[in-house]
């Protein structure tokens, strides 16, 4: 099994080395996107930064995750904008690690994946969680894709298209 551990950019599997290749140049923007993220540790930091955790031992601890590459991904992500430090909200000596517009532009794509997840990947009646509107209490609507005209859309009724009008594929 593949587990992340590399500082390096590589993921080391049991009996192979895949070195990681750097997607900041491609032209498409979901390969940027997962170049900056790059890998599940990240987004698990994210998804807990939303929740209000600020502080690396916070990070630690909800994640299990060794410090060396916890410190790494909280470096990277901090590289690409995405978290930025800040002083202690309790006026403490320490700092703080606080999601940046960027990082709290991720908020729907988290929701996306979490309510992917919930779909595809438990039981019905498995005991899960619900993401619910915090005002009212009832649960957040599922992410749909919708036109200017508010039809629903999928991937067969959109298609990519560069700057200047010419489709890509």
């Amino acid at each position: 099994m593949m587990q992340p551990g590399s500082t390096d950019g590589a993921w080391r599997g049991k009996d192979e080395t895949v070195k990681r290749t750097s997607l900041e140049s491609a032209d498409c923007p979901i390969a940027r996107a997962l170049d900056a993220i790059g890998d599940w540790w990240s987004l698990l930091i994210i998804r807990d930064a939303l929740r209000g955790m600020r502080r690396f031992g916070e990070f630690q601890k909800s994640l299990g995750l060794a410090k060396n590459i916890l410190a790494a991904r909280l470096r990277t992500l901090m590289g690409h904008g995405i978290l930025e430090l800040a002083p202690a909200s309790d006026g403490s000596a320490y700092q703080e690690y606080v999601l940046t517009e960027k990082g709290r532009g991720l908020f729907p794509v988290l929701v996306a994946l979490r309510q992917w997840g919930d779909t595809h990947y438990f039981e019905p009646g498995e005991v899960t969680t619900e993401l619910v509107d915090r005002k009212r209490g009832r649960p957040v609507r599922t992410l749909e894709l919708r036109a200017e005209d508010g039809r629903l859309l999928g991937p067969a009724d959109t298609e990519l298209r560069r700057l200047g009008g010419r489709p890509t594929g």
